[in-house]
């Protein structure tokens, strides 16, 4: 890890084995995946109940750059500290490394897609005179808009409405845009059957 971990006590005694144990499992995570830069581990002792003993939560936070902040928190009721707080200690754990397979997991995804090269793909959806258009995504999520200047090859002319493209997706200053549009297909093309 890039950071030690911050160890929060709220009306629970600071202990050195509490203290071991969380910097243990800590050093765990970065096998879940690699670049945390801050985790946050805060026991509390919550409202004390006559009947069951007392309440405790372990919360875990941690951040993951470039933008994902995780946390969990778990509670228990505990009458023996020292035997049962490793256990709740363990859930919380557990549950935060779940999440970061699951974001790294992602991250590899994404990272994979942009090495292969994937370009997102559409329909041009909407065409307009004045030199612009719209493409939607074939899973229908996204509309991007798209400029004549966007597109390659001067093609702009070539386009229609059902015209297959792909192109690179692109946050624009009033929403999605496309560039490097690139005909696929143009709409009731079909491949030439050679002459028999």
């Amino acid at each position: 890890m890039q950071v030690h971990p911050e160890i929060k006590f709220h009306d629970v005694e600071r202990s050195l084995w509490v203290e071991t144990y969380i910097g243990e499992r800590v050093q765990r995570l970065e096998r879940f995946a690699e670049g945390i830069t801050s985790c946050h581990v805060t026991l509390t002792q919550e409202q004390a109940s006559h009947t069951k003993g007392n309440r405790y939560s372990v919360m875990v936070e941690v951040r993951l750059p470039p933008n994902h902040d995780l946390a969990v928190r778990k509670m228990k009721d505990i009458r023996d500290m020292p035997a049962q707080l490793p256990a709740l200690i363990n859930l919380a754990f557990g549950a935060i490394e779940r999440q970061l397979k699951k974001t790294a997991a992602l991250r590899r995804s994404e990272e994979k897609a942009r090495a292969d090269g994937e370009q997102p793909h559409g329909m041009v959806e909407k065409l307009f005179a004045e030199g612009y258009g719209f493409i939607r995504t074939v899973d229908g999520d996204r509309q991007y808009y798209f400029h004549r200047n966007s597109v390659l090859h001067d093609d702009f002319e070539r386009l229609a409405v059902g015209t297959e493209v792909r192109f690179s997706a692109e946050e624009g200053d009033k929403g999605p845009q496309a560039s490097s549009v690139q005909i696929v297909s143009k709409p009731g093309a079909r491949e030439e059957s050679p002459a028999a």
